[in-house]
Parts: structure tokens; C-alpha cells; sequence
């Protein structure tokens, strides 16, 4: 497969245009139609569906645009590092955050890295760990911060940040716990993501070994919307203290350290254990360290009563009135 026809495969997909894309690649329409009805010739299969408004990718399209992506950052990576002589980093590193770190960190990381590496750039990607971990494996991404991740032999993890998970509500400070147990957050109704997601395996295994059985009133696969539903009065979260940051509840979102046992999350940066190690993104990963070094603790949560656990029916009508 020649390089070229790739990136002019992949222009066209994303501008969704031959029109455009021949236009961002300083060439003429009919060549780069040659170009990329050729390369579907060569893999035996239509790649771009074509109609009067433009293009759009194939199924078998899709998957070449996700690997063309990828491939083409690495080639890109592999002129960076031979063009290196020791000179300040040049080229371009793309980070994956997931999105309650996103908020705590991408600022702070993109005006420091631009003051500091004036002549390279840096894209930041938010997602859930899992898809980051395969955007890492297809070369999307540079460097990915990922919570309590399986092991991988494809993936090699450095553990940066270690952190105890909280029940997160809303209410008065005098009226919020300071810690709650384990086997106490069968009292709480919780908004907590669906299946698969980091923290909700890991709070339902931790609970799967003590026999507590949880509550779950709604399945809400944003970290931010969940925050918000808390904040409403519909329920509890279950995150660490970093979600919190920048949330801006009034009054602030309280809380509560899980205890007897603690549950702790692990936050680690995760690089491809085949691919070398660029000198852009090495100075980056330095920059994640001292910046998550920095970055502030969360607020407090004072002490108070659990809440009364409500009975069958009342959850089960709760439930019904909240879901969507």
C-alpha cells in the first residue's frame, strides 16, 4: 500500500469531498479520483460510498480511515525523531485524558507546553479508558492517562496517582458524611455509568467481595451529567475527587471517603510497548507528571448521618420516575 495513496485516501474521507480534499492537497480532482480508485482496487473493495452531495466511507472504509490515521501519525513520528539533534522538541504529540482529568489538566498542559515548546503542537483527546487503550494500540495517540486499566502486553503503564473513591451528593456540609462504609452505599440511590466503565468495575467488584448489593437508579455515561443529576437531589455518584474540579455546584458537591475497606484508584500513563518513545513525547509525559503533582486536592467533605435506607417500593418507584 503506498503511503500517499493512504493520506490522500484518508483527506478525501475526512473532508468528505475529492472536490475539497484535491483542493487542500494542490492537485487536481481527476488524479486524486485515479489515486483512490486504484487503492480500492488494489485491497479489492469499495471504500467510499460516492453520490451527488460528496462521499462518505464504507464499512471497509471506516476501518482503513482508523488505521490510515494512525499509521500516518507514525510516520510522522519516525521523521520527527531522525530530524531530532538534541535542538528543542519539534512536531506534533496527541494525548488521551479521560474526561475528569481533562478538566483538571488540559488547560494548564496546553498553555505551559506552548510556552515551553514553542515550535511543536499538541492535540488532546478526551474518551473513556477502554477506547483510549485502542486508539494507543492503532498509534491515534501518543500517550493516554488511564484509570485502573487490565493488563496489557501491547501497553506498558507507569502508576503516577493513587486515589481513594468518594460517594459524591449534594445537601448541607453539617448533614454530609465524612466517610461512609462499603457495606452503607446499599443505602444511597446511585447515577453511576453503564457496563463497561473503569469505575463502576471497580466499585461493583469491590462490592461483589464484600456481598453488598447496589442501588443503581440511573446508568449515565457522563461524568458531567451525572455531576449534574447529583446536584439536582437524584442520586449519589461514585468517583474520585478529581471529577470534582471545576464542577461549580452552588452549594459545592460534598464528599464522602469510602471506608471499611477503602477502594482506591489507580491512575497510570500508558505508551504503545511497540512503538519508540518520541522526544516530543517524553518531554510531555514530564509535563503530566508535574502538573498532576501540582494539581489541587478536591474539596473537603464534613461529617453527618446516612441517610435512611427507603424501602422496596419506594426505590422501585423512584427508579421508574428517574430513568429516562
Amino acid at each position: 500500500m503506498d503511503l500517499k495513496q493512504l493520506e490522500w485516501f484518508v483527506r478525501v474521507a475526512e473532508l468528505g469531498s475529492f472536490t475539497k480534499a484535491a483542493a487542500s492537497l494542490d492537485m487536481s480532482q481527476p488524479v486524486l479520483s485515479r489515486q483512490v480508485r486504484q487503492l480500492e482496487l488494489e485491497l479489492q473493495q469499495h471504500l467510499l460510498y460516492r453520490n451527488g452531495r460528496g462521499v462518505t466511507p464504507t464499512e471497509g472504509g471506516r476501518r482503513l480511515l482508523e488505521h490510515g490515521r494512525g499509521i500516518l501519525h507514525q510516520v510522522e513520528l519516525a521523521r520527527q525523531e531522525l530530524r531530532d539533534r538534541q535542538a528543542a522538541p519539534t512536531g506534533k504529540v496527541v494525548v488521551g485524558l479521560p474526561p475528569s482529568i481533562g478538566k483538571l489538566l488540559t488547560v494548564r498542559l496546553v498553555a505551559l507546553f506552548r510556552e515551553r515548546y514553542g515550535e511543536a503542537s499538541i492535540g488532546i483527546v478526551e474518551g473513556l479508558s477502554a477506547t483510549m487503550q485502542e486508539w494507543l494500540l492503532l498509534g491515534r495517540l501518543d500517550v493516554a492517562l488511564l484509570y485502573n486499566p487490565p493488563a496489557n502486553p501491547q501497553l506498558e503503564y507507569e502508576r503516577i496517582r493513587a486515589g481513594d473513591v468518594y460517594l459524591i451528593g449534594a445537601g448541607d456540609a453539617k448533614r454530609f458524611p465524612a466517610t461512609v462504609r462499603l457495606a452503607d452505599l446499599a443505602r444511597y440511590p446511585l447515577i453511576i455509568p453503564s457496563r463497561p466503565n473503569v469505575f463502576r468495575n471497580l466499585i461493583e467488584a469491590e462490592c461483589a467481595r464484600h456481598d453488598v448489593k447496589l442501588d443503581v437508579t440511573l446508568e449515565i455515561d457522563s461524568i458531567a451529567a451525572v455531576l449534574d443529576l447529583v446536584e439536582r437531589g437524584f442520586g449519589y455518584a461514585v468517583l474520585t475527587r478529581d471529577a470534582l474540579h471545576g464542577h461549580g455546584a452552588a452549594p459545592p458537591l460534598r464528599a464522602a471517603r469510602i471506608v471499611s475497606p477503602a477502594v482506591t484508584s489507580h491512575l497510570v500513563i500508558a505508551t504503545a510497548a511497540q512503538r519508540p518513545l518520541g522526544s516530543l513525547a517524553r518531554h510531555t509525559i514530564a509535563l503530566i507528571k508535574s502538573e498532576l503533582a501540582a494539581s489541587p486536592a478536591g474539596p473537603s467533605s464534613p461529617p453527618s448521618p446516612l441517610p435512611k435506607r427507603a424501602s422496596a417500593a419506594a426505590r422501585a418507584k423512584r427508579r421508574k420516575a428517574h430513568s429516562p
